[in-house]
């Protein structure tokens, strides 16, 4: 196989892992900026939106209005009339509380029955949603070809979920050089619109080069946007970055704060890598016990690694003592 298609196979995975077993549904959820690259690795995590996923009808529709408030049973007795005379966004507003059983029995049945209508109707909320039960096969009969195109309307209408989910989906059935750039735009529009997933690909597509020429600076710079919006993986990948020189200049400071906040996510790969960081003093001062802690944390988690085995067989009694103790205190955030 070649370099190209390695890479593309290797791209193929990789969306699998973030996009079809994790599809992106939620609308557009950003990071509030930050001073600097360092400054950003040792600050506040990223916040996700909450809220529904249906969209808004106006500011002064009731029935929404109540669901914002929480009082889902009289959002659904509002919107449901609604529903019944054609609207497409009571209709998906209806869909999510079924979806979610907010007020109601949970129902599935009844969620795909008003997605569908909704998305007949052009609602791009309820598009992606429908979409996505049809690729799943879950609840609906599964149907890869009225998912793409109805993930497509959505994409196509600004929906930036829908436009990565699209992309992703582009570049799993055209492997190769097409189904990259056909997709590109469309991860382009989700990233630029903060889908984190989004910039994650883009980071990787850019920094391989798959179906476009490589670009070092520009996969570096999805990559922090990936990373500031609290993708664990991207914060992993960025520290690696950095402390590489991948696309940019080596940081060892700012490439220790992403791999610690990743860590601090619970990352088992960055916690590993971590305890490397510590005992190398690799952008920190050297510290045995902290090495010690996140080595604990990543062995329980199945990562295995003998050389930070071999490292902790050396610390004295006290240190691996302190060391356990403080995995055992430690709660990810």
């Amino acid at each position: 196989m070649t370099r190209f298609g390695i890479i593309t196979a290797a791209l193929a995975i990789l969306f699998a892992a973030i996009g079809a077993a994790k599809a992106v549904e939620s609308e557009d959820a950003t990071a509030a900026p930050s001073s600097g690259i360092a400054a950003e690795a040792a600050g506040s995590e990223g916040v996700e939106a909450d809220g529904p996923e249906a969209e808004p009808v106006t500011e002064s529709d009731a029935a929404y209005g109540a669901f914002q408030r929480g009082l889902y049973l009289t959002a659904f007795q509002l919107a449901l009339p609604r529903a019944k005379l054609g609207d497409p966004a009571a209709q998906t507003l209806v869909a999510e509380i079924y979806a979610r059983g907010l007020g109601v029995p949970r129902s599935m049945k009844d969620a795909a029955f008003w997605y569908e209508n909704a998305a007949n109707s052009g609602d791009t909320a309820a598009q992606l949603k429908y979409a996505l039960m049809l690729l799943e096969g879950r609840h609906v009969k599964g149907d890869r070809d009225r998912a793409r195109e109805l993930m497509k309307q959505a994409a196509d209408a600004g929906n930036s979920s829908a436009q990565f989910n699209y992309g992703q989906m582009l570049i799993t059935d055209q492997p190769g050089n097409e189904g990259v750039q056909k997709a590109l735009p469309y991860m382009t529009q989700a990233a630029s619109s903060g889908i984190a997933d989004a910039q994650f690909a883009l980071a990787q597509i850019y920094a391989y080069g798959t179906g476009i020429e490589a670009h070092p600076e520009k996969a570096r710079m999805w990559m922090i946007r990936a990373a500031r919006s609290g993708f664990d993986t991207a914060q992993l990948d960025l520290a690696v970055w950095l402390i590489d020189g991948i696309g940019g200049d080596i940081d060892y400071q700012a490439g220790f704060g992403w791999m610690r906040r990743a860590a601090n996510l619970g990352n088992v790969m960055a916690q590993n890598r971590l305890s490397h960081l510590y005992i190398n003093a690799i952008g920190t001062r050297p510290d045995p016990i902290e090495a010690a802690k996140w080595y604990i944390l990543s062995r329980r988690a199945g990562l295995d690694d003998g050389r930070l085995e071999d490292f902790f067989q050396g610390l004295t009694a006290d240190e691996q003592k302190a060391g356990i103790e403080a995995a055992n205190n430690f709660r990810s955030r």
